[in-house]
């Protein structure tokens, strides 16, 4: 309905000025969307072969014969981003700065890939011939396959990195910083045979990163990234992130292992620059985290770290106090912690379809005495 009612008005100026501004990305994303559309949502390497290898002809006949559906798709683009700016200056008007979230990887079936097919490892059919993933671990022991194509940053590295220095300009207009998921790799990645089911047989293939980021850095006088550091991290990694100075991230809940006291999540291990989380989207709450999935060990830990045994119900609060009280530069903590609740308020279970991003805030939920106690420690802790 609103895009009916968007047809009959004279004076499109700002959507016309939003599409010019945008073609860049704008023209093969409504494009790709309107193709999928009219083959009933068909992944693209399953298109007619003049369109999956984008003959300028075909490309052309779609564009005439789906242009309702292009210009349709076009204006939900316009209104979602007008919408998403609206909301970026009222926090703006709060002092609040917005963090978004870029995936290093992108997915087989989407317009990134269709439309710039040399720089992933595709085969002659346009098919992945390896896909990303990261190797057996304590947690797996087949490994996590992933299944996104990788990049070949041989061509990357040739165009200068064109596409992603693209993809970090959009981000960068849209959010005041932003997280970079699987921060690692960029050095080097695990890359699997596309034939194989589990992630065992894979390899790791190195990746230019002081070149990359160095590109990066030419194009940028400010570069505001958070490097999701987790994981597999070897020294020639760090080495990256100490050279370009990327705060790294600390996770309270990773803090309590058998490597206590010298484990590098414990605050007092800290260095500033870091960003430090009492949990992130993909771990369970604190409090889910103590009744569900911490051993005596990590509890005894835990106390013995606080100085004191608490009640559980003190233990949120306490555990983001730690964290304010710290030297980190910047402290994140999801609003389940701040409220105190269980796993039933659990984000997202990594390798789960079901159950995952249905929390929601409700209303009424931040009374006036926690939102008092926030302030104080906000206040108390110099991070106002």
């Amino acid at each position: 309905k609103a895009y009916e009612q968007f047809k009959s008005r004279r004076n499109k100026d700002e959507y016309e000025q939003f599409c010019l501004q945008e073609g860049r990305w704008l023209n093969d994303y409504a494009l790709f969307v309107a193709i999928k559309s009219h083959f009933r949502g068909k992944t693209w390497s399953e298109w007619p072969c003049e369109l999956r290898n984008r003959n300028p002809e075909a490309l052309l006949s779609c564009q005439q014969e789906l242009a309702e559906i292009i210009n349709r798709e076009k204006f939900f683009q316009y209104l979602f981003f007008k919408q998403w700016r609206s909301l970026y200056d009222y926090c703006h008007q709060k002092n609040i700065q917005v963090i978004g979230d870029i995936p290093i990887y992108v997915q087989y079936d989407s317009a990134d890939v269709w439309s710039h097919p040399e720089i992933f490892k595709l085969d002659e059919n346009r098919k992945p011939y390896v896909v990303a993933g990261v190797p057996p671990d304590y947690f797996s022991e087949t490994g996590q396959r992933w299944g996104n194509p990788v990049y070949n940053w041989e061509v990357l590295k040739g165009k200068r990195y064109e596409w992603w220095v693209d993809r970090i300009a959009y981000n960068l207009r849209l959010f005041d910083l932003v997280r970079i998921d699987h921060f690692r790799g960029f050095q080097a990645y695990w890359e699997i045979p596309a034939e194989e089911e589990t992630a065992i047989k894979g390899r790791w293939v190195e990746a230019p990163a002081m070149d990359f980021f160095t590109q990066l850095k030419r194009k940028f006088v400010c570069l505001p990234i958070i490097a999701e550091d987790l994981g597999i991290i070897t020294p020639e990694v760090r080495e990256v992130l100490n050279h370009f100075q990327f705060p790294g991230m600390k996770i309270l809940l990773f803090a309590f292992g058998s490597d206590f006291p010298a484990n590098p999540y414990l605050p007092h291990n800290f260095s500033p620059n870091c960003v430090a989380y009492t949990g992130t989207h993909d771990n369970n709450t604190v409090r889910g985290w103590w009744e569900k999935e911490a051993t005596l060990e990590e509890k005894k830990r835990v106390f013995q770290y606080l100085g004191r045994e608490i009640p559980l119900d003190e233990l949120p609060l306490t555990m983001i106090r730690l964290l304010m009280m710290s030297v980190a530069n910047l402290v994140i903590f999801p609003m389940q912690d701040i409220l105190g609740l269980g796993e039933e308020a659990r984000m997202n279970k990594p390798s789960t379809l079901l159950g995952n991003w249905e929390w929601r805030l409700l209303p009424d939920q931040v009374n006036p005495s926690l939102a008092k106690t926030l302030r104080e420690m906000t206040e108390i802790y110099g991070r106002g």
